[in-house]
């Protein structure tokens, strides 16, 4: 019969080479210090969130500030949750909700970024699947839990973090594969949970997000057992739903908090936008979707195709009149507040600053609850009503007017372009036999590493272990490292030494 202390110890341990030892310790206290100290985690400091930092002279966001944040949303959560006596029975039936795994999570969530933010993602992922022949592709998601549990190496005994299987599960926003686990795959259930679906471009290659690839399945099993019977298989742990929804936070904040420092957010075109809407928002709702796409141009033409594609994707929550709200509320508190006063630098500016993150930080935190039925686009822990449409509001500023600059799309088209090469010299260098011998030594490991992961009778396994590893390589370099290896691999630098870092 199991011991009450059993469940416990599979939830802290499972897949874990950690022996049982004392329960009264914090480990998970113990896994937070291994991933900050980590030198993946020390990497973020160099790789882009929106904009990259190399050369650029601004003092914006990158990975590790933004994952710091969220590990500060995230616990601030979970000890609101944990503090307040209306969840303690549902969070203790649905697997518990500890502070200390939810900031472990958050400092790790991103730790698999690749350089150049989402673009790399995505460029990788192509090149994975088209170029190299990777079924599984690229995932930062992925990425990250294949780093806590097979690349980042901690002595001869033990691979990876070695994590605790609650921090494990916690990082997992998308606990499953791109294609086969669990079964029935969650991309078939109708509608299909965030993430789930194909990419656009490739609809048969399985979901866009996922959170391991097959390689660390057996792990991703290990860390969610403690769960079975409680959730469903390709639902978050409510732990996980902490994290994600703090990243969502903090993306909303923080991201527009930068471009208003970079002087990038503009009144007049935010408020054009919203104000518009506001006026006419009767005429665009009565306007078909034809009509609304000829007009794309037009002032308020934007947000309204946002209200759409909300009651489209997540009509268990779209509502018009909380969305309308919080145009209201986004315009009063950025339009007239924020953006109102141009940042100058100053200690007035970045005291603003401070207060209009903080103000809306409090506001979301203080808003969280939770349910024992979630929608199958939500997770247990979730906004109410009203801050989950200004999260929204707050992104879709963030989209349209950064994101959508054609300036912001040059300098992306050309960190493309790097990644491809870069990805192309590492393939034919690879293949170069003369050259064997003379390999980065931790590009040598990694196909090592990837080639002991395949089955014996995987076809052209070698051809696989070399993409796999190739993959591993780059998405572990910084924007700078990526840079200088490609330059120094198509004879552009002179500084011989200088240029080893990367390898």
């Amino acid at each position: 019969m199991e011991t009450a202390a059993e469940p416990r110890a599979r939830r802290l341990f499972g897949g874990s080479a950690r022996a049982l030892g004392d329960l009264t310790a914090n480990p998970f206290r113990a896994d937070r210090d291994r991933i900050v100290g980590s030198p993946f985690f020390a990497r973020l400091g160099g790789v882009t969130q929106v904009i990259s930092p190399v050369g650029s002279g601004l003092l914006v966001h990158n990975r590790l500030t933004h994952s710091l944040k969220v590990a500060q949303v995230a616990r601030a959560i979970a000890e609101r949750l944990t503090g307040d006596g209306r969840w303690r029975d549902l969070l203790d039936k649905l697997g518990g909700c500890d502070p200390d795994v939810v900031e472990a999570a958050a400092l790790a969530h991103d730790l698999g970024h690749p350089p150049f933010g989402h673009l790399g993602e995505r460029v990788l992922d192509r090149l994975a699947r088209q170029r190299l022949g990777l079924s599984d592709g690229f995932e930062g998601n992925a990425q990250s839990y294949r780093i806590v549990t097979s690349t980042e190496i901690r002595g001869a005994a033990t691979t990876g973090l070695d994590l605790t299987a609650a921090v494990r599960a916690a990082m997992l926003k998308y606990p499953w594969t791109r294609l086969d686990h669990p079964d029935p795959h969650p991309r078939l259930l109708n509608p299909p949970p965030r993430g789930a679906t194909p990419p656009p471009d490739d609809p048969e290659s399985g979901s866009s997000k996922f959170g391991a690839y097959r390689t660390e399945l057996d792990d991703l099993r290990q860390a969610r057992e403690p769960f079975a019977g409680r959730i469903p298989d390709w639902q978050q742990t409510v732990e996980a739903s902490v994290m994600d929804t703090a990243d969502d936070i903090a993306y909303a904040i923080h991201d527009v908090e930068d471009f208003y420092r970079v002087g990038v957010l503009q009144q007049g075109a935010v408020s054009a936008e919203l104000m518009a809407w506001q006026r006419e928002s009767g005429h665009f709702r009565a306007i078909t979707d034809a009509a609304l796409a000829t007009a794309a141009r037009r002032p308020g033409a934007a947000i309204e195709r946002l209200r759409r594609q909300l009651h489209r994707k997540d009509a268990w929550i779209a509502d018009d009149d909380a969305f309308a709200a919080a145009v209201e509320h986004v315009r009063e508190e950025l339009v007239d507040g924020l953006l109102a006063m141009p940042f100058d630098g100053s200690i007035e500016a970045e005291q603003y600053v401070a207060r209009f993150s903080a103000r809306w930080s409090t506001r979301f935190v203080d808003a969280i609850t939770v349910t024992d039925q979630p929608s199958v686009r939500s997770g247990y822990v979730l906004l109410g009503c009203a801050q989950w449409h200004e999260v929204q509001v707050l992104k879709f500023v963030h989209h349209r007017f950064v994101l959508a600059r054609p300036d912001l799309a040059l300098h992306q088209r050309g960190q493309a372009r790097l990644l491809g090469t870069l990805v192309e010299a590492l393939w034919e260098w690879l293949l170069d036999p003369e050259e064997e011998s003379r390999l980065p030594r931790r590009l040598h490991d990694l196909v090592e590493l990837a080639e002991a992961e395949l089955h014996p009778r995987t076809s052209d396994r070698i051809g696989r272990a070399r993409g796999r590893a190739i993959v591993d390589f780059v998405a572990q370099l910084t924007d700078g490292q990526a840079v200088a290896m490609l330059d120094a691999l198509s004879g552009r630098s002179g500084a011989l030494w200088t240029d080893a870092f990367v390898l």
